[in-house]
């Protein structure tokens, strides 16, 4: 069973903004890009149709805090923890440090709330619990490790 997962990236210049610094929408995407790495990493795909399970992970709650910019080739780690295994939904953590020099630096931090749905056939989503085959993968992360969820400043 697995809790936490992390990827590093380095910030690309098409994700700054015009001063130079990462755009705030971009964090959304590297957490994103985690989750979807956390699932390959556990044999899954976020396509899970694929897998002949008929479910999908909508985003039900989405947040970030801010405590230090990112900027062009500055290197990120983004560690992922699951926050909160729910019958029907997922909570992940996400902690975002700058890795380029020898000292990391916590940046930001983030939070997904996804929730195990069916598509009906009328097009309204039904929620159902998170299959078993994933659910059997996925642990929730000891408090120790989750902290407060307030960057560091």
């Amino acid at each position: 069973m697995s809790y936490e997962f992390q990827i590093t990236r380095r910030v690309e210049f098409c994700e700054t903004d015009m001063a130079g610094i990462m755009h705030f929408s971009n964090y959304f995407r590297f957490m994103e890009t985690a989750e979807h790495a956390f699932f390959r990493s556990l044999g899954f795909s976020v396509a899970h149709s694929r897998l002949g399970l008929e479910i999908c992970l909508p985003r039900v709650h989405a947040e970030c805090d801010y405590a230090a910019p990112l900027r062009f080739e500055d290197e990120v780690q983004v560690r992922l923890l699951v926050e909160r295994k729910g019958r029907r939904s997922l909570t992940y953590q996400f902690r975002f440090s700058r890795v380029n020099g020898s000292d990391p630096q916590e940046v930001a931090r983030g939070r997904l709330t996804v929730a195990s749905v069916e598509l009906q056939a009328d097009g309204s989503l039904e929620a159902v619990p998170l299959p078993k085959a994933i659910a059997d993968k996925i642990e929730q992360a000891p408090a120790h490790l989750l902290g407060d969820g307030v960057p560091t400043r």
